[in-house]
């Protein structure tokens, strides 16, 4: 009989899509996860949860200590219009708890061996031809951009002896959750508008909800790796090539395209920016492949059947 604890890991911002893959990743993997969010809910089932205040960190230290592994994916959704009150909702949704986890962990007796933090793959700069990768890619410029690099400079500014620091770089994560892009562009398909989007010649870099937290895990489980990771399938593709393979899986041979300017329109009035369909990302993981790590669904048209599958 096995009487080894099961390692405990604390998910901040688990009561989001990604956060809830997480949990039930490591629910399955018999890890102990512990399930940090500021409005706790019935959705993580019988995952212990912690409601949380960045600005108390003594109570978030005490919480902390001797947990195994943090991973911090706070960050309010991005899907708004960027006008001033939303910019710094969205900064500093990201930064502020960034830092507190940081205080706290320098409090803990004893502090987790392993920090991991959000980023995403939308710092690079807008791309068509040329894969990003972690030691090649150009940081773009921008709004979005700006917050992705005061997100990693929140998280890597501080040295915290003893604690190993991974950012993901995530590129677009495809799952069935309610809050994944995923079901509503198949229901946008399944009523004929799933056409093209803008020139449809723009990068898309995805990532399968099973293989980020697959993922997340080979990250925590080899101790020799820290720094950036960019979190991506190995075969990104284009918005074209996206959207007719959602639309091959369920049966539609035609979408009705969405030019840019209706486009800019709709997303006007849907209160949300086109920049978050329209712009080219081009990640690449290459230090994922480098180290090994096998992808579970590396081709889109794979994942898209993956999750059209009754469960």
């Amino acid at each position: 009989m096995n009487s080894m604890k099961p390692k405990r890991i604390a998910i901040m911002g688990a009561s989001g899509f990604l956060g809830k893959v997480l949990v039930r990743h490591f629910n399955a993997a018999s890890w102990e996860p512990l399930a940090f969010t500021r409005k706790p809910s019935s959705e993580t089932g019988e995952t212990r949860q912690f409601a949380w205040d960045p600005r108390k960190t003594d109570t978030l230290s005490k919480a902390l200590d001797g947990i195994d592994v943090v991973v911090n994916l706070c960050g309010e959704s991005v899907d708004c219009r960027y006008h001033r009150r939303n910019k710094k909702r969205i900064l500093r949704s990201r930064t502020e708890p960034t830092h507190a986890i940081a205080d706290a962990i320098r409090q803990c007796l004893q502090p987790p061996s392993v920090w991991i933090n959000a980023s995403s793959a939308t710092i690079y700069e807008a791309s068509v031809d040329t894969p990003q990768t972690e030691c090649d890619g150009r940081l773009g410029h921008g709004f979005s951009v700006s917050v992705c690099r005061a997100w990693e400079n929140a998280f890597f500014e501080s040295d915290i002896p003893g604690v190993r620091k991974v950012a993901l770089r995530t590129a677009l994560a495809l799952g069935r959750g309610k809050n994944s892009v995923f079901p509503r562009l198949k229901n946008l398909a399944t009523l004929g508008f799933g056409g093209t989007i803008g020139s449809g010649s723009q990068m898309v870099s995805w990532i399968h909800e099973e293989d980020f937290a697959r993922a997340v895990e080979f990250l925590i489980e080899n101790e020799d790796l820290g720094g950036i990771f960019n979190v991506a399938a190995p075969a990104p593709i284009s918005n074209r090539i996206f959207m007719e393979t959602i639309r091959a899986k369920i049966g539609r041979r035609f979408g009705l395209p969405t030019p840019r300017w209706l486009l800019e329109i709709g997303t006007f009035f849907l209160r949300t920016e086109s920049e978050l369909v329209l712009k080219s990302r081009f990640a690449f993981p290459e230090r994922l492949i480098r180290n090994r790590f096998v992808f579970r669904f590396p081709f889109i048209d794979d994942a898209v059947a993956d999750m059209l599958k009754v469960r």
